[in-house]
This record gives structure tokens, C-alpha cells and sequence, in this order.
């Protein structure tokens, strides 16, 4: 094993010079241009047959006491003794790196597998951070012995793989950190890489599938390890997706959802307004067709400089939680009127029709009515139909010949077609209707229910009074 450690030892060197060479001048501009906690990291593994053995190497570490979160699997945590001041801030207990100038820190730990290493198996945290740090670069190294076939993913860049006599190596490396490990024997490997996107398969995809990947639009850049299969707990890493029989569709949803809830909170919001969000900070409607509907109704009401307008928003959203309430407070502020198109959306199961919503409060008899929306469609101001006539002392109803209003004295049926509508007992002719349904909720025209219901009403910059006898 030491010829192996030794021939490990000799790639890293070979293999990692030039690459580590722009690596830290690339850690050393991020250290002189920006502030912050901020490091960068080296992580060599070998297998050793019942257990991976790691030494963790932490760069351009800022002066101040930095906590270490080690591996929960893991044991024997220690310092690795590369030189002299490799350890020289690690605190006795091993919890923390003390204060100090020295910029670089060592450590060592063993990830015991009991089963050994096992295929298609995803290991998940297997790796120390550095608590409430952010990683900007790492660097991967995997060693094996040489009976070991397949192929390792971390979800960074492959740079590049030997196969010698007693060792296979393997090395990743890219921005951002890594914290899990996956690993398939047998041919599977690596077949293409499509920008930020590495796909993985056992059998090879046709090249009509990159060519369409390559006009997928992505809403970031950080690099993702597509794995053609399935892994044995049926969850995907970080960095990693699993998609079986992988389609450019498939891909195309796995990735952005993924992006999307990597740099937004959605809470119980839909499935399909993360889809939404995804269609237009890419500029491609992808999803559903109730997506595709919503996504196409609101481009429909925006001006081309509006729906630039629109996405910059959406952006400015990062580390929100997003709702269709929030979303729909957006584009109402960008068309200057309010609407409740996207939040009625995400509570109807059908599609809601795109309306502006009058935001000013309502009174009935200077009572605050906030359940009774109000509503401009098609040039008419409609009033929800229900709460409202309740409110002013109605008992409605729906029957089989139409809606009814009924008081003591006065009893309205505006049937469902056309033409007319009764008011006590007596049919009187209409050439438009009184009251009508807009997904599914009953409406009454502002003009209908004064003209009918004998209510006043009066209008302010932040108000709406109805007065009824």
C-alpha cells in the first residue's frame, strides 16, 4: 500500500500543479477583492477496503476562531501533519481552528462502511466544513486499488483519471463546495459534458440528446452531475440528480426545480409555480399546461420592457419566500393595477381568469366587508355576489333556474341564460346580465345592484361605501 500511497502521491503532484497554480491565485484575488468568510479546500481520499480514509486540506482561512463540523459517521478525527504549521491552529479537543496567521490547516479522518463499498450507493455529508463558512473552490482526489471498477461522481468537473498498476485516481475540481459522495462499478462512466451539465450513464445517450440539452437555458451556472439510473435510497445528492431513462425534458425539470429551490423558498406553494418561475428567468415555458396557460396570460398583459421589468424582479426574489400573494404583489406593481391572477390560480384547481382587483377596502353600512372582492372585467366592475347580498340582508341561493335573492319583501332569479331575470314573480327583459360566474363565483354588476338592490355607492382614493335602505 505504500507503493500505492506513494503513486498517489506522485499524480496529485503531476496531475494538480497547473490546475492548483490558478487555483490560488484564483483564492487570492477572491481574499483581496471581497470580504467575508470565505475558504477554499483540497480533499484527499483512498479506499481502504472497509473504509474511506480522508485528509481535508482548508486554504486561505481568515484570521479568527473558525468551528469545525466534523462528518457524523466519521472517527478518528486528528490533525494531518503536512508541515510544520499544518495543525497549528486546531484546538486540542479538535473542535475548532484557534485564531491565528497561518492560512492553511490540515486535517485527517476514516468514513467507516461497514458493507464495504457498495454500488450505487449515495453517500451523503461525508465531509468536515468549517461552521457558517462559504466555500469557493475544491479539489477532489480518489484513490483506489486497482480491482476497483466504476466510476465516482461528486457533482464537480471529472478533470481527469489514471489507471496504473496498482491504483486507479480520480479528480474533480471546480467552484463551491462537495458534500457527497456516489460511486457505480462496472462501464458506467462519464459520457459528455454539456456546459455546467456532466452526464453519467452506463450505456451512451444519442447526439440528438446534447444537441437539445445545449439550447436548454439554465437560471444559473453552477455545476450539476446528471446520473442516467437510480441509486439504491432513491434520493438525489448534492450537485447530483438521478434521472432514470433520462430525456432532455426530464433533465431540463430536474435541473432548474433544483436551482430554483437552491436560491428560493417556497414553502407549500404549487409545483407549477416553481415551474413558472423557472419559465421565465430562463425565457423557455416548460411544465405543465396549466404552466404553460398561466405563463402565457401574463406575458400577454406585459409590454416588452415590463416583462424585463417582471424577471428582474423575479431575481431580486433570491432567499425569499415565494407565494403566489408575493408574486402577484410584484406584477401588480409593474402593470400599476391589482390583481390576484397567479394567488387564485394556486387555490383553484381549474384555471382562473386573468382580472385587476379594485385594492381599495369595502364597506356595507360602514361595516368593513374584506372577504367581498371586487373585480374589473371586460369593462365592467363586478362585486362578489354571495357576501355581499348577505350583507345588505339577502338569502341567496343557487337552484336549478338560476341564482336567487331573496329578503322580506323582494326576491330576485337571475336565471343562468340570458335575456331576462324575475323579480317578484314578474320577468323583465335585459339585454345583459345582472349576475354571472367568473370561475365558478358569482358576480353582480356595479350598475345591476344599484340599479336592483337600491344601494348607494361612493368612492374614495382608498375606500368604497355601500349604503343600503
Amino acid at each position: 500500500m505504500k507503493i500505492a500511497v506513494s503513486i498517489f502521491s506522485f499524480l496529485t503532484i503531476l496531475i494538480g500543479t497547473i490546475l492548483f497554480m490558478q487555483f490560488q491565485v484564483y483564492s487570492d484575488n477572491l481574499d483581496s477583492t471581497e470580504k467575508g468568510y470565505r475558504y477554499s479546500q483540497e480533499i484527499e481520499i483512498v479506499y481502504r477496503g472497509e473504509s474511506l480514509d480522508i485528509r481535508q486540506h482548508f486554504k486561505n482561512l481568515p484570521n479568527e476562531e473558525l468551528m469545525i463540523e466534523w462528518p457524523k459517521t466519521s472517527i478518528n478525527p486528528d490533525c494531518f501533519i503536512e508541515n510544520e504549521h499544518s495543525c497549528a491552529r486546531l484546538s486540542e479537543d479538535s473542535t475548532k481552528f484557534n485564531a491565528g496567521e497561518t492560512r492553511a490547516q490540515s486535517i485527517s479522518y476514516v468514513i467507516p462502511l461497514t458493507d464495504g463499498l457498495q454500488s450505487r450507493k449515495l453517500m451523503k455529508n461525508v465531509f468536515a466544513t468549517l461552521k457558517k463558512g462559504d466555500v469557493q473552490f475544491t479539489t477532489v482526489h480518489i484513490s483506489t486499488g486497482k480491482e476497483v471498477k466504476g466510476q465516482w461522481v461528486t457533482g464537480l468537473p471529472l478533470i481527469g483519471e489514471q489507471n496504473l498498476s496498482l491504483v486507479n485516481y480520480s479528480m474533480f475540481s471546480g467552484e463551491g463546495p462537495v458534500k457527497d459522495l456516489f460511486w457505480q462499478d462496472g462501464d458506467f462512466a462519464l459520457q459528455n459534458e454539456v456546459g455546467a451539465v456532466s452526464i453519467y450513464s452506463r450505456t451512451p445517450l444519442k447526439a440528438a440528446f446534447y444537441e437539445k440539452l445545449e439550447k436548454v437555458n439554465f437560471i444559473n451556472d453552477e455545476y450539476l452531475a446528471v446520473i442516467n439510473g437510480t441509486n439504491v435510497d432513491g434520493i438525489d445528492g448534492f450537485r447530483m440528480l438521478f434521472v432514470p431513462d433520462a430525456t432532455v425534458a426530464k433533465v431540463q425539470r430536474n435541473i432548474l426545480i433544483t436551482q430554483l429551490e437552491a436560491t428560493y423558498e417556497f414553502g407549500d406553494s404549487p409545483y407549477w409555480l416553481k415551474e413558472l418561475m423557472a419559465s421565465f428567468l430562463t425565457g423557455t415555458v416548460f411544465g405543465t399546461e396549466k404552466t404553460k396557460e398561466v405563463a402565457a396570460t401574463i406575458t400577454g398583459q406585459l409590454t416588452d420592457g415590463q416583462l424585463t421589468d417582471w424577471r428582474e424582479r423575479l431575481r431580486a426574489l433570491e432567499g425569499k419566500k415565494v407565494s403566489g400573494e408575493l408574486l402577484d404583489k410584484e406584477l401588480s406593481e409593474i402593470l400599476g393595477a391589482s390583481t390576484k391572477y397567479i394567488s387564485m390560480n394556486a387555490q383553484s384547481e381549474k384555471s382562473y381568469p386573468f382580472l385587476y382587483n379594485d385594492p381599495r377596502h369595502l364597506y356595507v353600512n360602514s361595516e368593513k366587508q374584506p372577504a367581498v372582492q371586487v373585480v374589473l372585467k371586460d369593462g365592467e366592475v363586478l362585486y362578489g355576489a354571495d357576501l355581499l347580498l348577505e350583507s345588505i340582508g339577502y338569502d341567496v341561493s343557487i337552484g336549478e333556474h338560476g341564482y336567487y335573492a331573496v329578503s322580506e319583501t323582494r326576491e330576485f332569479r337571475f336565471p343562468h341564460e340570458p335575456g331576462f331575470y324575475v323579480f317578484n314573480q314578474r320577468r323583465y327583459n335585459t339585454a345583459s346580465l345582472p349576475v354571472k360566474q367568473v370561475a365558478g363565483q358569482y358576480f353582480i354588476e356595479e350598475s345591476w345592484l344599484q340599479r336592483l338592490f337600491l344601494v348607494d355607492i361612493k368612492k374614495t382614493e382608498d375606500r368604497i361605501d355601500i349604503t343600503a335602505p
